[in-house]
């Protein structure tokens, strides 16, 4: 099969007169076997994988491919004999089913796997039917070019024959997690029967997720799955680590088991998931910070309020006894991530898992959770007294600010040092005082009280610079950022009503320490972007803003040292982070998955279509990744909220309550889960969120 007649360059127009891009000269046919058939711009990106597979000793199904070269011919109405020749040694004159497959130049690459773009001939017997395969195939270049912004319909097309199998099972197999990226794991998808069934969509099948070794870790049973020996698993895993050595990295294999047992590879490309690494440390999530920092930070930006955090939470969960001060000290507690900001779910949100035979008998947990509520037990009696005392306190600090532009560049950066030891002493009393709210209980909000401000103050022709000086509480609706001016909502309406709360309610008195929090990282930004102006006055800066890129650190020293350089480094900001991730080994966040449903924030239940999007029509379900406060605008036309960070206590969850609408915080994967258009029912009471179906 490997000789046959060599053919020129041939080049055949197209429907649309244009001319396709030439082909190689080369042979119409090579076997698999064949040293040639490793060439993809010869045999295609899937042929020649296969090729290379059998190179190196993997347990491919033997065949023939008809080159791209003699496809053009094919495509030109060109009769072929050796190709011909070939289909009768194949299939020893009909009496053997082959399989006839696309092999594109274009497809199974690292970046684009263009999976079922081309078509496949399946159960092909006599020489007619293998010759309306081939057209079928060939022609399925045209197809996938439709709606492409990438094809044109001219690719190099390669045309791959090999014998059906009578597989006993069949499937699919990731060399790592293609959800999550993380590198420890294997996934394997199989079925009953051959892998067609499953890649086609027409079944799910069983899935599997593997340690390396092919130990089993976790099983989902599915439509028209296959049980799979431990023996065969292992099989798997080695498969994994063999095609990820031959090819230089992970790979989505499509694989068979004969009629003999034996294991046979049917297909290897890259896996296009972003690999990811080990996951290692505590499961991390945007959502208790997603608010307070719904924008991405730059460096000076996280210095000057991310540090505090972090130092705050330490007191709190120390003073608390929620924690050990070994685990805190281990943790991060907050960390950045491409300027967006998580923090340790382990230690803010202690997950409800049935202990371990060895926790049951230990006593220490038990003690450490006795501890912790009697210190809060007697926390509550004290901290409102407390809180009030904080309040009064960074009032005066904030009061105690002169006039910006009447300080030295040395007075500004102590100005940002001196609001370090505030902002940990608000954020560290907001957090203990989060303790104590109860979640349920109607409260004024800041953002609520900001709205109320903001629109009326509008109404009666206030610009924002008067409205900002005369009512800081509308900060409560901007996100903190280094700016020449805070960007505030455009179209604001006033919530009707106000909801009851005393001056002592615990929910009251965080909502003021959140207040206070935003005003204090308004100050620091305002002097930050002051100085931010002098050096890019002086000639050290090209732009004001460029300060943002700077470390506190070297702002500071750069104050101090007229002649120092200073170099900004912004953050290039990546997409959200997952709702709960573990870093991996890479220094990538690996996503937790199978986490489904949330937590019910109240408002009753509701349906609507989905709506993905600042801008949201009424009626709809708006489904966000975090709680961005510039939404509370239109959060009173919503059918519902469903977000995948946050909890009851945020600002936005606790306004969907007022408003009655629907809402559900802390639902991973929801964006992703579920499409715009989609309608769903949301429950405000237990957390679920479900697609209707007509």
């Amino acid at each position: 099969m490997a000789g046959g007649n060599h053919v020129i360059m041939h080049v055949a127009s197209t429907d649309d007169g244009s001319q396709p891009s030439p082909v190689p000269a080369g042979p119409s046919v090579v076997s698999l076997d064949d040293e040639t058939a490793v060439r993809p711009e010869l045999t295609g990106a899937k042929a020649a994988a296969l090729a290379t597979a059998r190179r190196h000793g993997l347990p491919i199904v033997p065949g023939f491919v008809i080159t791209t070269a003699a496809v053009e011919r094919v495509a030109a109405g060109t009769p072929l004999d050796d190709v011909l020749a070939a289909w009768r040694e194949l299939s020893q004159e009909g009496r053997h089913t082959l399989v006839v497959r696309s092999s594109s130049t274009v497809e199974d690459l690292g970046d684009s796997s263009m999976a079922g773009r081309f078509e496949s001939v399946v159960g092909v017997t006599g020489p007619e039917e293998f010759r309306r395969a081939v057209e079928v195939v060939v022609a399925s270049r045209q197809q996938a070019a439709t709606g492409s912004d990438t094809l044109t319909g001219r690719e190099p097309l390669a045309v791959l024959v090999q014998p059906l199998l009578d597989a006993r099972g069949g499937g699919v197999l990731f060399g790592i997690d293609p959800v999550s990226g993380r590198e420890d794991r294997l996934v394997v998808a199989a079925v009953e029967g051959g892998p067609d069934r499953l890649v086609s969509g027409a079944v799910d099948g069983d899935r599997y997720e593997l340690d390396r070794s092919g130990r089993r870790t976790e099983v989902t049973r599915g439509d028209g799955g296959v049980r799979l020996r431990r023996s065969q698993l292992r099989a798997l895993a080695e498969l994994a680590a063999r095609t990820a050595e031959v090819f230089g990295g992970p790979q989505d294999v499509e694989w068979a088991i004969d009629g003999a047992g034996r294991l046979r590879l049917l297909q290897s490309r890259p896996v296009t998931a972003e690999p990811r690494g080990r996951p290692v440390g505590p499961v991390l999530g945007p959502g208790p910070v997603a608010e307070t920092f719904p924008e991405a930070l730059q460096p000076l930006e996280s210095d000057l309020w991310v540090v505090p955090l972090r130092e705050a939470l330490r007191q709190a969960l120390l003073l608390a006894g929620t924690a050990d001060e070994t685990a805190v000290d281990a943790s991060p507690l907050v960390t950045v991530l491409g300027g967006r900001a998580a923090v340790d779910l382990d230690l803010l949100e202690p997950r409800q898992e049935t202990p371990r035979v060895r926790e049951r008998l230990d006593p220490r947990p038990r003690l450490r959770r006795l501890r912790a509520s009697w210190r809060v037990g007697r926390l509550r009696s004290a901290l409102p007294a407390l809180a009030r005392d904080v309040i009064e306190s960074a009032d005066q600090v904030l009061a105690g600010v002169p006039v910006l532009s009447e300080l030295t560049d040395r007075q500004l950066a102590a100005v940002l040092h001196r609001a370090h030891p505030a902002l940990v002493s608000v954020h560290a009393h907001e957090v203990l005082m989060g303790m104590l709210v109860d979640p349920a209980a109607p409260r004024l909000t800041g953002v609520s009280a900001a709205m109320r401000v903001l629109a009326r103050s509008r109404q009666a022709g206030f610009p924002d610079a008067e409205i900002v000086a005369a009512n800081p509480v509308v900060l409560a609706l901007a996100a903190p950022r280094i700016c020449r001016f805070p960007q505030l909502p455009p179209d604001v309406e006033a919530p009707e009503g106000a909801p009851p709360g005393d001056a002592g309610d615990a929910g009251l008195l965080r909502e003021a320490l959140r207040l206070r929090v935003r005003w204090l990282q308004e100050v620091t930004a305002r002097v930050a972007w002051m100085l931010g102006e002098r050096l890019a006055a002086g000639g050290r800066l090209p732009r004001p803003d460029d300060v943002r890129g700077l470390r506190l650190a070297d702002l500071s020293a750069a104050v101090r040292d007229g002649d120092r350089t200073l170099r900004p480094e912004f953050v290039d900001e990546g997409e959200p982070l997952p709702a709960r991730f573990r870093m991996g080994d890479t220094g990538r966040p690996v996503p937790v998955v199978g986490t489904s449903g949330g937590t019910g924030a109240g408002g009753g239940t509701g349906a609507g279509p989905v709506h993905h999007g600042a801008d949201p029509p009424a009626g709809a379900v708006l489904v966000v990744r975090t709680l961005d406060p510039p939404l509370a605008p239109v959060l009173p036309r919503l059918a519902g909220l469903v977000a995948e960070t946050g909890s009851v206590l945020a600002h936005l969850a606790i306004l969907a309550r007022e408003s009655g609408v629907p809402t559900v915080v802390g639902f991973s994967g929801a964006v992703d889960r579920f499409a715009p258009g989609t309608t769903v029912r949301v429950d405000g009471a237990s957390g679920a969120v479900e697609e209707e179906t007509s």
